[in-house]
């Protein structure tokens, strides 16, 4: 399969090489610096785009890269809520996007599981919900990408939940034995019908996202660890796969179904 890699940063590294070890050719790479080369016969003949920049280059991206009749797979967070409309359109009306939150297949697994839990805890009113979820410092979205995915999740299957609310810890507040802000967690009924969502940048941490079900009797937490980049990486690389002979909007769940 021929694959165009948008961004070329970590995480663009990383797909290429992720790409290459499953016998894929790299036909273009495009960054900041030569975005003339959309317009390139290069270009054109990717099978498929994977594009993973920022939240205001993403849309733009997707325009160029249809623009020159190529599939798109997008790990880009952050333009959902300004261009989720134009996008559904596109692909409605011919154009191909597979974009995903989260593409690790343990981060699927755990999306599963968290829409499980919450349909059974819905069950449980004693039990009020919280989230955190940690990320590098370089990470400009927050709550993250998956954090909102999982949060919609709870609030879809959770009675009790309408929305959720995105809390930054205070920097200056540390708890002792901790690396960094920790600030005030809201105590079980605190949020009301908000989900509260715990945002923290910390070094060069790949990913944790955490949901916890908290009672005056026990707490029950599930936790999604990301040791490296390489999971996303595998998993951008199995989407792209199968985008090649797929079309429309395109997510996680059409490529694993047990995500569905």
């Amino acid at each position: 399969m021929k694959i165009a890699l948008i961004g070329y940063g970590k995480m663009g590294r990383m797909i290429e090489e992720t790409a290459r070890q499953r016998g894929h050719e790299i036909v273009s790479v495009i960054d900041v610096d030569n975005q003339q080369d959309f317009d390139s016969d290069a270009f054109r003949s990717a099978d498929v785009a994977i594009e993973f920049t920022n939240p205001t280059a993403a849309y733009g991206n997707y325009l160029k890269a249809w623009a020159q009749g190529v599939k798109v797979v997008s790990g880009s967070t952050g333009w959902l809520k300004e261009h989720g409309d134009e996008v559904r359109k596109a692909c409605a009306e011919g154009k191909t996007l597979f974009w995903a939150s989260n593409f690790s297949i343990g981060v699927a697994v755990f999306s599963a599981v968290n829409r499980y839990l919450a349909k059974i805890m819905n069950q449980f009113p004693q039990y009020d919900v919280r989230m955190e979820e940690t990320h590098h410092v370089h990470k400009l979205d927050h709550p993250s990408g998956t954090a909102i995915t999982l949060a919609e999740e709870i609030v879809e299957n959770l009675d009790r939940k309408d929305n959720w609310i995105s809390l930054t810890p205070d920097p200056t507040a540390k708890d002792e034995g901790s690396d960094g802000a920790s600030g005030h967690l809201p105590q079980s009924g605190e949020a009301g019908r908000g989900l509260p969502i715990y945002s923290y940048r910390r070094g060069e941490v790949p990913g944790i996202h955490s949901v916890s079900y908290d009672s005056e009797a026990d707490c029950i937490t599930i936790t999604h660890d990301a040791h490296s980049r390489r999971g996303f990486a595998l998993g951008a690389v199995l989407a792209a796969e199968f985008t090649k002979d797929h079309e429309g909007l395109l997510s996680i769940n059409d490529l694993f179904e047990f995500a569905s």
